[in-house]
């Protein structure tokens, strides 16, 4: 009887390891989702991962080494060459002062090369911080990036002169879900917002009102 018992508690533990197993592949966040629809960001509570960006002159930078500085405000968005993007990096100018004398800095990330960012910058005069993402590490590492269709690449190409450079080893172009994240000291996401809706962003009072909430 006893024997049978302890076969049977083996079976249910082998089980229950198994489903953690499957839960813990399901939800793999690093993975490049197929669309938009299906990407898996992380959430309030998780820390941010510990990854290398560039900045618009090309020198490596550390994520962690610039988000234990102070608090952030960290977006992603498409590029440049995205007319929703720009609207709402320059719609940022309206609270960036509100932002900073809360103490947060505003770190904006984007997969197009550094020499993309130091075009934008030179074009638009922005004042928030522009980083490169071309490798994908941390738009993977906050579970954001998706693959776009090669229909919606060959369109962004010929219509709009747009080429999207950022690719991971199937050779399919990846852009991020556009994402604000708000982070403490300690990388710790305090506040996000995720749509992948590229139309529609965070209005810059709501985000102000979240940056307050979140100290």
């Amino acid at each position: 009887m006893l024997y049978h018992l302890k076969i049977r508690l083996g079976s249910v533990l082998l089980l229950l390891a198994a489903l953690v197993s499957m839960s813990s592949f399901a939800l793999d966040r690093t993975l490049i989702a197929n669309d938009a629809n299906n990407v898996m960001p992380l959430l309030v509570g998780h820390s941010a991962p510990n990854t290398t960006l560039q900045t618009a002159d090309g020198a490596p930078v550390s994520l962690k080494a610039l988000t234990m500085q102070k608090p952030t405000v960290l977006i992603f968005y498409r590029g440049g060459w995205c007319p929703y993007c720009n609207r709402q990096l320059a719609g940022l100018k309206d609270i960036e002062s509100s932002l900073d004398e809360l103490g947060y800095q505003i770190l904006a990330i984007s997969p197009e090369t550094p020499a993309q960012l130091q075009a934008q910058k030179l074009q638009s005069k922005f004042t928030v911080q522009l980083l490169s993402d071309s490798k994908l590490n941390t738009i993977r590492g906050f579970g954001i990036g998706y693959y776009v269709a090669e229909e919606t690449t060959a369109k962004y190409k010929t219509k709009k002169g747009v080429e999207l450079n950022a690719s991971d080893s199937s050779g399919h172009a990846v852009l991020p879900a556009p994402a604000v994240f708000i982070l403490d000291e300690q990388g710790i996401i305090k506040f996000s917002y995720v749509n992948p809706n590229y139309k529609q962003r965070l209005a810059p009072e709501l985000l102000y009102q979240a940056a307050k909430y979140s100290l």
